[in-house]
């Protein structure tokens, strides 16, 4: 076996790594790469747990948790990265209690690591506004063979500014999912949730300019039901949504952002706005309010550089 060579687990062990898996796809509802990112944490850490003499769940204890997260930490993994796989193995353990493969959860007394303060990327109001009349100005100005495309990603900065929904959520959006006339979209969130967003009249008009004149161009006869197609007629996926959005913002001359940083942006903006955190709560998706404050902090830091900047005696 050569070191580059990942040793399998006991049976036992990998077992309750594919059962849990299964779990958290039936009764979690977690996305695929959720499930993935959990799998390969539980496997890491039953890895770990084995070369430091602990072949049996049932003799998991604290010191082996401590003991793997330290090693994830003196790698120099980030604190988000460390946070996310202590919840993967306390999630793994807490399944495993219930299911009667423990007889009692070492990572009850487990430290949670805490995750950074960063503040989310943001554009100004000006600059959100300089990227969608740039998308808008494409697709009006677009020869007739780019101009499917030049409509759909116009489209979509549009709606993932105008709903807050996240990348994925839009891709995984069927035509039957939007409704231009009433500006709504219906997304499945994490989780498994399905919520209905409000969007504004640009948003409307740019999804049935694309729903009228640009995805009948693009749609093929096994094409699927998606709201947004590729050029080749198949569903388009988060990594085509990405590069259109690095596309608009280098001809807009903004910051370089991602699809995600709209979402961002149109938390920030309801709030300046005078929009309450419940409502951007629902809005966004989040299950837990304090995901959604971090918001108040980002416009906080705004007003802060504001008068860092502007006043003689800051």
């Amino acid at each position: 076996m050569t070191s580059t060579d990942v040793p399998p687990l006991p049976t036992a062990l990998a077992d309750a790594v594919d059962s849990f898996t299964r779990h958290l796809a039936a009764q979690r509802g977690h996305s695929a790469h959720t499930r993935r990112a959990y799998r390969a944490d539980v496997s890491g850490l039953l890895r770990y747990a084995v070369r430091h003499g602990t072949s049996e769940l049932d003799a998991m204890d604290l010191g082996v948790l401590r003991g793997w997260l330290g090693t994830q930490a003196d790698r120099g993994l980030s604190r988000a990265t460390l946070a996310r796989r202590s919840a993967a193995a306390r999630a793994f353990l807490r399944w495993a209690l219930r299911e009667g493969l423990i007889a009692a959860d070492p990572s009850v007394r487990l430290a949670n690591p805490r995750t950074s303060r960063a503040l989310p990327t943001v554009l100004s109001t000006e600059a959100a506004a300089r990227l969608l009349e740039t998308a808008r100005r494409q697709a009006d100005e677009a020869e007739p063979g780019q101009r499917p495309s030049a409509l759909r990603d116009w489209a979509a900065a549009e709606l993932l500014y105008g709903s807050g929904v996240r990348v994925g959520e839009l891709v995984a959006c069927d035509v039957r999912d939007v409704d231009p006339g009433e500006r709504l979209v219906r997304v499945l969130g994490k989780g498994g949730k399905e919520r209905v967003v409000p969007f504004g009249v640009p948003a409307a008009r740019a999804v049935t300019a694309w729903l009228t004149d640009g995805r009948p161009e693009l749609d093929r006869a096994d094409s699927p039901a998606a709201l947004f197609l590729g050029d080749r007629g198949g569903r388009w996926g988060q990594r085509q949504a990405r590069e259109s959005v690095h596309r608009l913002a280098a001809s807009a001359g903004v910051d370089d952002i991602a699809p995600h940083a709209l979402r961002h942006s149109a938390a920030t903006h309801l709030l300046a706005g005078g929009s309450d955190l419940r409502s951007v709560q629902e809005v966004l998706g989040h299950a837990d309010l304090g995901t959604t404050q971090r918001y108040t902090h980002v416009d906080a830091e705004r007003l802060q550089q504001v008068f860092r900047q502007a006043f003689p005696r800051a």
